[in-house]
């Protein structure tokens, strides 16, 4: 057994590679044109986890042939954004806010094709305790989408990893679907796990799995970099984590502002926390390392060291993140703003910001030195910070 402090260095290239989507509802267009440039750069995901916009993406994305991947992220993307084809008559921030809150206005009257309709009669028309009488809307649509555009089969038969994150409603507690984890249990991914994942309430209805109601994952958490990092301590770790809402802002000016602020800061990842936790249990299986090293060699056979010695091994970690970065006139109403110049603006930002980041792959060719995680955040102008800074 080696009781050696440190292992060898790792390339991040060579490590699993992992998508990471972050919940944000009409911002999903962001990490659909983000998946597409990195495509293109050669990146290959072997592990998907999303919450919320982001199951859907991860479920289109894990559910088809590589070739068929973006084909089936445009025909989605096309589809819910077509109730608002037109684009603004005017230029200037103000008038094109007026344009996107008109635009949020419509979706919110009249619904998303192929994703959620207005309950009719409305929810509180509806009987006490029945499911119409708790929502707004209905997604019987999505699932009727996701079984068209997805192949659950593939996901089940584990061609690519896919975990998906809701919260239990009158648990409380944030509970994963993930198709490696089922399969050892008999069980099956279904259209269900992704709309419970993006049961966002009181918009959307609960979805009841196994006896018990889910809403979206993103009330607990709205990215799976937790489960992600918990999930593999024995395969280094390559993560592109794609997120809509920016946790850094400007101070606001007006109400608009302060709801847009507001929204960021509740849905937003904690990639530093995360790397922080990380970072102690790094130095505390460091330590232990370099203590299970120094034991005489009597001791070192005893089978209470063996487990230590196991619970000392960890594997290196590589995230690169990126951030969409909100526009002037966007508001409040960004992430329910459904339409077809809002989703190809967001779509063209995700391959931009992935075209720009990838000018520095020199942090996935060069090993990791001395440390077991490190984060770049890949700013819009294409600069990039280290060390889990959140930018």
């Amino acid at each position: 057994m080696d009781y050696s402090p440190t292992r060898p260095a790792t390339t991040p290239a060579k490590a699993q590679r992992v998508l990471v989507l972050q919940g944000g509802g009409a911002l999903g267009s962001y990490q659909a044109g983000a998946f597409q440039a990195l495509c293109r750069s050669g990146f290959e995901p072997e592990w998907i986890a999303g919450i919320s916009i982001g199951a859907v993406n991860a479920a289109i994305i894990a559910g088809n042939e590589g070739e068929k991947r973006v084909d089936r992220l445009k025909e989605f993307w096309e589809m819910v954004s077509s109730p608002v084809p037109w684009k603004p008559v005017a230029s200037g921030d103000r008038a094109r806010s007026l344009f996107n809150e008109t635009s949020a206005a419509l979706i919110a009257t009249f619904g998303v094709p192929g994703f959620f309709t207005p309950r009719i009669p409305p929810a509180p028309l509806w009987p006490p305790g029945s499911p119409q009488s708790q929502s707004y809307y209905d997604t019987a649509p999505l699932k009727k989408t996701l079984e068209r555009l997805v192949d659950f089969d593939r996901i089940n038969d584990l061609k690519t990893r896919l975990s998906v994150g809701a919260v239990g409603v009158t648990s409380g507690n944030l509970k994963y679907f993930d198709n490696f984890e089922f399969r050892k249990r008999g069980k099956k991914i279904g259209p269900e796990h992704i709309m419970a994942s993006g049961a966002l309430p009181p918009g959307f209805p609960s979805v009841q799995i196994e006896g018990e109601h889910y809403w979206d994952g993103g009330i607990a958490s709205n990215t799976p970099l937790d489960y992600v990092l918990g999930g593999e301590t024995n395969r280094d770790l390559l993560i592109f984590q794609i997120d809509l809402f920016s946790a850094r802002g400007e101070l606001p000016t007006s109400l608009l502002e302060a709801a847009e602020r507001e929204k960021d800061i509740r849905y937003s990842s904690r990639t530093r926390m995360a790397t922080d936790k990380n970072k102690q249990v790094h130095n505390t299986r460091k330590a232990l390392r370099e203590l299970l090293g120094k034991l005489p060699d009597d001791l070192k056979n005893d089978p209470s060291v063996a487990v230590l010695c196991n619970a000392a091994e960890e594997n290196t970690v590589t995230v690169v993140h990126l951030i969409y970065k909100s526009k002037n006139y966007e508001t409040s109403s960004k992430d329910y703003d459904f339409s077809y110049v809002a989703m190809v603006e967001h779509w063209n930002a995700g391959v931009r910001d992935v075209y720009q980041s990838m000018r520095h792959k020199d942090v996935l060719e060069r090993p990791q030195s001395g440390q077991t995680m490190m984060a770049y955040d890949m700013t819009a102008d294409g600069s990039k910070t280290a060390a889990g800074k959140q930018e």
